[in-house]
């Protein structure tokens, strides 16, 4: 299963470097649903001038489109980096059955890092996590983008 979580990673890891190549924060993220990804998203917040042009809501919605139901039991999604809380609130509402990111991310990271929402026992339903799935690629994704930048 974690040769298949890279696999999968590493398709995250291209849509992040889509976004790096647009200008964008390098953030990917894709959804796969009975091995196959239905999703693909990366960074879109400046081109779109849109606060929920992220990663993860961008795969939601062409996985959502796919399948033809915004509940998207059964998916694994797999983000370069820790989703915020309004991702994490998206991945919950979705009914995703797993998380599988990259790099945590510990000054807005909703998924364990500052708050966990995804385990949340009050809400209606919970995804698994697993963290830390080719984390120093993303690391150095998000590294080159900063270091250009400045």
């Amino acid at each position: 299963m974690e040769k298949d979580h890279k696999y999968f990673m590493r398709q995250a890891l291209q849509q992040a470097q889509k976004a790096a190549d647009m200008g964008e924060v390098p953030v990917g993220c894709v959804v796969v649903h009975e091995g196959a990804v239905i999703g693909r998203g990366h960074n879109l917040r400046e081109s779109r001038a849109d606060p929920t042009a992220h990663a993860e809501i961008e795969a939601l919605k062409q996985a959502a489109a796919e399948l033809g139901t915004w509940y998207l039991e059964g998916t694994t999604v797999y983000c370069t980096l820790e989703p915020c809380c309004m991702c994490a609130g998206a991945l919950v509402n979705a009914r995703v059955e797993r998380l599988v990111y990259g790099l945590s991310d510990e000054k807005s990271g909703a998924c364990g890092s500052v708050v966990n929402l995804l385990q949340q026992p009050a809400l209606n339903h919970q995804v698994e996590i697993i963290s830390g799935t080719l984390a120093e690629e993303s690391l150095h994704l998000l590294q080159s983008f900063f270091k250009e930048r400045r």
